[in-house]
């Protein structure tokens, strides 16, 4: 083969690889099972916002990504946070919560007192991403990350964390069962352990892997003052009890009043601390 043919495919592997990489990311804003759309600052008009972080998965992590639960998940623990406490909710219309999806760097960040991530043992951060989050943070944000299993899972997670909040600087700690945040409006006596529905339906067991993951973790990092900035609850689904409280009779006794109360907690503590 010439040097001219060999150049002419090399180029065209490299429009290819570009190319998909592009419809992976439209794929992800705009196609598929849902149409999604980054948010603005115009957006955001002073209600209760469920602000759902968009990231990038990391290459060998563990599990799905930023779209798991969305956004059936942020609708309805939106009209269960209206429902049940006074909490002004942002809405289209008449009924549908406002949610919002924002990526680490944008501005309209800033504008969220309130922010999840789910499966994030699958995250990467890049150095701008960190630094934008440890900025927010540290201004009086407030990250909430679940569903990511087992120890790998949280392998991956801290790596990425320690990025934003080095370990020397800001440890990670364990939330104490009697802990402002399992009070805030319910009284909870600890995290529920909630698996993904489908699991239930198939083993009407709750760790989801087994051994690896049988005990739930409630993590925290903490400012200087003592206030919780990043809520980690691992070995278990919260937004799976809400994304598919309708789905199953069985599943909605067992899992959504526990679910919904834990997150409305976080919720008001995240607003009020």
């Amino acid at each position: 083969m010439g040097r001219p043919a060999r150049f002419h495919m090399i180029v065209g592997a490299a429009i290819v690889a570009v190319l998909l990489v592009a419809a992976g990311v439209e794929a992800q804003f705009g196609r598929g099972r849902f149409n999604v759309r980054l948010a603005t600052p115009e957006d955001y008009d002073g209600g209760f916002h469920f602000c759902r972080a968009w990231f990038r998965s990391a290459m060998g992590g563990d599990g799905g990504n930023w779209s798991v639960d969305f956004p059936r998940a942020d609708i309805n623990l939106s009209i269960r946070l209206a429902e049940l406490t006074k909490t002004p909710v942002s809405k289209r219309g008449e009924l549908q919560p406002n949610h919002l999806l924002v990526r680490l760097t944008d501005d309209t960040l800033f504008q969220c007192p309130f922010v999840m991530m789910t499966e994030v043992g699958s995250v990467f951060f890049d150095e701008r991403e960190a630094a934008r989050l440890r900025e927010y943070l540290l201004k009086g944000g407030f990250l909430w990350v679940d569903d990511f299993w087992g120890n790998y899972a949280w392998s991956v997670w801290a790596s990425q964390i320690r990025k934003v909040f080095p370990s020397g600087e800001y440890p990670i700690v364990d939330l104490p069962p009697d802990h402002a945040i399992y009070r805030t409006q319910f009284v909870m006596a600890q995290t529920p352990q909630i698996p993904n529905i489908g699991f239930w339906l198939e083993t009407n067991t709750t760790s989801e892997r087994g051994a690896d993951s049988a005990e739930v973790h409630t993590r925290g990092i903490l400012d200087r003052d003592g206030r919780v900035m990043v809520l980690m609850t691992h070995n278990t689904d919260l937004g799976d009890s809400w994304e598919r409280e309708a789905d199953d009779p069985t599943y909605f006794y067992k899992f959504a009043a526990n679910g919904y109360a834990f997150g409305i907690d976080i919720v008001l503590y995240s607003l009020t601390h």
